[in-house]
Parts: C-alpha cells; structure tokens; sequence
C-alpha cells in the first residue's frame, strides 16, 4: 500500500536493464515496432526493435526529453535549447525551432503529439524552480505559448477524438482537462483541475488509452494509476521501480504498456532498498491502446 491505494500486479519484464538517471518520454513507432525513450540528464536516446529485442543507446549532444514522428524517416526531438528534425537512419539533427534557448534556467520536460498533429511541448527549470515553466504548442510550424508559471509539467495527453487535452503540474500535483478544437489540438476554454494528489507520490507522466482512460506514471509511487475522463481513481498497477515516471501503449495490438523510471535524487542506501530504479518495463495490462499521430509541420 502507497498513498492508501492497493497495487495491482500484472505481468512485467525488464525491457532495459540499463538504468536511466532520468528516464522519460517514451514513445511508440507501430510501423517499425519500435520503442524510444530518453535519459534526459543523461542525454540518451534509447531505442528498443521490440520484435528482436534489441536496444540501441545513442548519445545526444542535447538534453533530449520527447520526440514525435514526423514520417517513416525524421523524427521531431524536443530538447532543452529546442526542436530538432532527427534523421533516424543516421541520426542527424537538424535544429527546426528554438525553445527558449535565451534561457539557460530551463530545459525541456513532457510532450505529446495531438491527434491533429500539433505537438505539445513542456518546459521547467533545470533546478525545477517554481513557476519557471510553460506549455508550448506546435501547430502546422508555428510555436505558441499556451500556458505560464508551470513548476513541473507532465502528464500531456489527448482524448482519442482530440476533444479534450490532459496536462499536470507535478509541482502542484494536479492533473488539469481542458476543451479542445479537435481540428488544431488548440484550446477552447481555460483548463479546469480533474485530479488532485495529496500524498503518496507525484502526478508524472501520462497517456489515455483508446477508450479515453487516463494511464499516469506516480514518481515516488511505484506505480501507474487509471483514471477515467471525469477523474474518478480506478485501479493502480505496480511498477517495480519507486520513481516511475512515463507510461507509453507498445506492442503491434497496443496491449502493453512501457514505463520508465528514474534514480535521480536518490541516495545510495534508496538505491539499494530500490534494485531496479532507473531501468524501462514492459506491463502486460491487457488495455487498448492506440497508435501515436504524427507530427505535422506544415499545412498540408
């Protein structure tokens, strides 16, 4: 028991027994059934062929934390100083937008592709400073901000029609739902908090499943928690790592769900009491997943 909630155990595997100081970001390419996900202190692009099992690290010269596919070739990877086109047989980057690259305080955190192709990008500060980060949107090229005075932002992600977007503050512990214009990913009115921690973890990382349930990551919790669009807390699964940061649907049925976890702040004697902090799971959990959109860079 953690935070007064029962914890499920589902069948699980270490998909990467390589620990990541601060694992996030996962993300899902169905046409390669291909994982990716990042260490962003360490500055890691992990990348896992789930079908052979096979994992590639590759070193960024970049605090990467989030990336989108763009097509069966390029990638769009968010970084503390901005977005890079990512070529993925090379691995050639190209700088496409800066983010915030005037300010050395902050770098990249959580972000997630809208069903209509407009990208969600969270920024906060290196120290996770108060108030120091924001919400971004890209939307057919063009960088907007959405959102200010975010301590910790996490938890991005969209209903299956688009209508309706998730963001949390992990510095507040809320995860806020706001309307959306399904067409632009944009929002329709102002955000409103649908879940509220008090105790027993932080709201991290998230994605909804394609009945509209809301996976997140619980940092500090050891596990993921459901939790239906109006908000209601309907199971939790237990991760085998303390600090579980990022949920993503994988597997050519979606079925599976990846969690990354992290050993950042953590002590030795917490290491030990934690053997498997920092490595990627795979969760059997039976759901219904869905494919992530691509990232579209211009009309069109």
């Amino acid at each position: 028991m953690i935070g007064g909630c029962k914890k499920e155990e589902v069948p699980t595997t270490v998909l990467c027994s390589e620990r990541c100081h601060l694992g996030e970001g996962p993300t899902y390419d169905f046409a390669t059934d291909t994982a990716w996900w990042f260490d962003i202190i360490g500055r890691r692009l992990f990348e896992a062929r789930l079908d052979t099992g096979r994992t590639t690290i590759h070193s960024l010269g970049v605090m990467g934390s989030a990336l989108g596919r763009i097509d069966a070739h390029r990638q769009l990877l968010v970084a503390d100083d901005g977005l890079y086109i990512r070529d993925t047989t090379g691995g050639r980057m190209t700088l496409y937008r800066p983010l915030e690259a005037d300010n050395d305080a902050t770098r990249s955190n959580d972000a997630r592709v809208h069903p209509s192709g407009t990208f969600w990008i969270g920024t906060m500060g290196r120290q996770a400073e108060r108030g120091l980060g924001a919400i971004y949107a890209l939307h057919r090229g063009e960088l907007s901000r959405l959102y200010d005075h975010i301590t910790i932002p996490n938890a991005i992600c969209f209903s299956p029609d688009g209508t309706v977007g998730y963001f949390a503050d992990t510095g507040e512990n809320v995860l806020f739902r706001v309307e959306l214009d399904a067409a632009t990913g944009l929002p329709r009115r102002e955000p409103s908090a649908l879940v509220t921690r008090r105790g027993g973890g932080g709201i991290d990382g998230a994605v909804a499943d394609a009945d509209g349930l809301i996976w997140n990551a619980r940092w500090g919790g050891g596990c993921i928690d459901v939790y239906s669009p109006q908000g209601e807390h309907l199971r939790s699964l237990h991760v085998p790592a303390r600090q579980s940061s990022c949920p993503a649907f994988v597997s050519q049925d979606f079925s599976r769900l990846l969690v990354t976890s992290a050993w950042q702040g953590m002590g030795e004697d917490a290491k030990r009491a934690d053997p498997d902090h920092g490595r990627t799971f795979l969760l059997d959990v039976a759901a219904r997943g869905r494919p992530e959109p691509d990232v579209k860079l211009a009309t069109g």
